[in-house]
């Protein structure tokens, strides 16, 4: 006979009670037990990493749209030999593009409704084959509930049997006749790119260098199932919506460093017309040279000269501000030790040099129309109001202020998926590899998994109403800390060097030291310490971070400590481009393995949808496993495992009369 396992039934009797709420009876609970054991045999789900998107917005979507890839992947295995390639590019980038592909096609095409009936079977059968990993819940969970029935009739029925092609041609035909052949087209589209991928991974840095942060944003808070490891630009822009003023200066800086407005103007509201009025009255005369924007091939044509040179006096003065704000947080928090980076009282204003460590260098830019050189580091009496103005329209932004409730909600400092450590920039350590002690509180000094811990609710406690005012306070003014201080696990260098890259022409003064977690992510021991420390133990676990450019036009490798680190920072905005040599990375780790995804410029959606033109990609295998990864070995299939426990432990509270069954009369 049998052996049963000896369970605590009696001290687990309250769960219990619980779990028969939702399963009442033995038979419930025994289809669940089959169901989850089903699950756990089928293939691992699709993964997919990205990191500094940079605002990228277009070439962001198009690479989820594609699923770096895949889906084109999909398509060409499925009808390489039926479809010529003009037309295989046709009906990925109506899988890509739906909306817009319709429009075109149905201004050209001669005989709508046989397009139809050839692209509705089409885009079937590519649903069939990315949906064939997932259970039939799954897959009809996914599916849009006007087209729910059809599509999972068109997806399980057996089309081989006459009668049965019969019946599919109906359906389709029905389809047309009905006039809702675009809806549908549509929505299958868009199931196959969010079957394509699992979950997907933002390994920080959505803000900032590109033009639609806000854009992505958007995209992701409607993303069916996905997670963001903050970085040092995301935090920039929390510090900014939680009313830090050096946050806020930072943010107006880049953004006109950049050339690039329209995040804050179109997409935030933020209503920058105070600074310009300010900048005018105070930098008119102010050839400000080394702050004309920098332009890229998308708006070199967009500005005129007037607008530039606007552009480039209220780059000047918003730097200046930003100066002042960072050094009166500095001089507010000396825990911090960056009270050295107050440079605007270093300098001799009357003969236009600098001292720094004990050395002179002659200032590039000797106008200071704002500074006072016997209060250099006090905002004036108009700055102050200026702040006031900016902080308010930072403070009362919906849109920002629901996008950083989306970024809190679905993210931290650091996550482990699947033996996976996720986390931006750094883990600080020391000179020999162990793990760096960081006072981030008075009195409190964390290092590892409990500094990213921490810090993760500091950040959180900026936004709690329930937070005590000075406790608040301090979690806002850390929002800077973490943007430029010595031991960040944002930064992790010496020091921000922008002050000197402005004014000074020394190119040893812009010297960003690196810390020793970037000098020694290449040693396998010391990242093996980390994976450890974050109690990361699994045969092939990894970690895998951005925030510094791979340098691959330099033959730098992102694979790096034998494996056990993948740094997936390849350059998404275009300002790094030069400095990578290509346009960024997907890191795509699937029931087979990690593969890495090298991608190369993206030139627009528009292009996309009119030549066809996809993201050229290359492929490259990090890691093969030998032997198909399935649910079974994911950290949702330990769940599951437990789940499986669990109901047998209540069938056996069933059968030994622990816990009654309930009827359908009894419920």
């Amino acid at each position: 006979m049998r052996q049963h396992k000896n369970y605590d039934i009696e001290g687990d009797i309250h769960y219990l009670n619980l779990l028969s709420q939702t399963f009442p009876n033995i038979a419930e609970a025994a289809t669940e037990i089959i169901n989850l054991s089903a699950i756990l045999n089928l293939p691992k789900g699709t993964e997919h990493f990205l990191a500094d998107i940079h605002g990228e917005n277009e070439a962001f979507l198009h690479i989820i749209k594609n699923a770096s890839g895949n889906i084109k992947r999909k398509v060409y295995e499925l009808f390489n030999n039926t479809l010529r390639e003009t037309e295989l590019k046709e009906l990925c980038t109506l899988i890509y593009y739906p909306e817009q592909k319709l429009e075109i096609v149905k201004a050209q095409e001669t005989n709508i409704t046989d397009w139809y009936h050839i692209v509705l079977h089409q885009l079937v059968r590519v649903l069939r084959e990315v949906s064939s990993k997932y259970t039939r819940s799954k897959v009809t969970k996914s599916l849009p509930s006007e087209f729910s029935y059809i599509l999972q009739e068109l997806l399980y029925e057996h089309h081989a049997e006459a009668a049965k092609t019969t019946y599919v041609n109906v359906i389709i035909d029905t389809i047309i006749t009905t006039g809702r052949a675009d809806a549908f087209i549509i929505a299958t589209s868009k199931v196959i790119q969010r079957l394509s991928i699992d979950q997907l991974h933002i390994l920080g840095d959505v803000y900032d260098r590109g033009p639609g942060a806000h854009i992505i944003m958007d995209y992701l808070s409607q993303y069916h199932s996905w997670d963001i490891q903050w970085g040092n630009h995301d935090i920039l822009w929390m510090g900014a919506g939680a009313g830090n003023f050096a946050c806020i200066c930072n943010v107006i800086r880049l953004s006109l460093r950049y050339a690039n407005l329209v995040t804050l103007e179109e997409g935030y509201g933020i209503n920058l017309m105070p600074l310009a009025t300010y900048a005018m009255e105070h930098y008119s005369e102010d050839s400000c040279t080394a702050f004309v924007p920098i332009l890229n091939s998308e708006n070199q044509d967009r500005f005129d000269n007037k607008t530039l040179r606007l552009m480039t006096i209220m780059h000047k003065a918003i730097s200046i501000m930003q100066f002042k704000a960072e050094a009166q947080l500095f001089l507010r928090n000396p825990l911090w030790n960056m009270q050295d980076r107050c440079l605007l009282k270093n300098i001799d204003y009357a003969k236009g040099i600098i001292t720094l460590d004990g050395k002179e260098y002659e200032l590039k830019d000797k106008l200071f129309p704002t500074v006072s050189p016997s209060n250099p580091l006090e905002f004036t009496e108009e700055e102050t109001m200026l702040m006031e103005k900016l902080t308010h329209s930072f403070r009362v932004s919906e849109k920002l202020q629901r996008h950083i409730r989306t970024i809190l909600s679905h993210g931290c400092m650091y996550a482990v998926y699947n033996d996976n450590l996720l986390f931006h920039a750094s883990v600080p350590l020391n000179e020999d590899g162990s793990l760096k002690e960081v006072e981030i509180m008075p009195g409190q000094k964390y290092s590892g998994k409990q500094l990213l811990r921490k810090t993760g609710l500091l950040i959180r406690s900026a936004f709690q109403t329930d937070t005590p005012k000075d406790m608040r306070q301090y979690a806002i003014d850390y929002f800077l800390y973490l943007w430029c201080g010595k031991d960040s696990c944002l930064f992790d260098k010496s020091k921000m060097a922008t002050f000197e890259r402005y004014f000074i022409s020394d190119k040893e003064t812009h010297i960003e030291e690196k810390g020793y977690f970037f000098k020694l992510r290449n040693e396998e021991s010391a990242v093996d310490r980390i994976l450890d420390a974050f109690e990361v133990y699994g045969d092939n676990r990894h970690i895998i971070n951005g925030h510094v450019p791979v340098h691959v036009a330099k033959g730098e490798s992102p694979i790096k400590a034998g494996g056990r680190l993948m740094v997936i920072d390849g350059g998404f905005a275009e300002p790094y481009h030069k400095e990578t040599g290509i346009a960024g990375y997907t890191l795509v780790y699937h029931s087979r393995g990690f593969e890495l995804v090298q991608h190369e410029p993206f030139t627009s959606s528009n292009d996309a949808v009119m030549r066809g033109t996809d993201i050229k990609s290359t492929k490259q295998i990090v890691e093969i496993s030998g032997r198909r990864m399935l649910v079974a070995d994911t950290d949702r299939g330990k769940e599951l495992i437990q789940q499986i426990e669990d109901l047998k432990e209540l069938l056996y509270a069933y059968r030994h009369g622990y816990i009654k069954e309930k009827t359908e009369k009894s419920r």
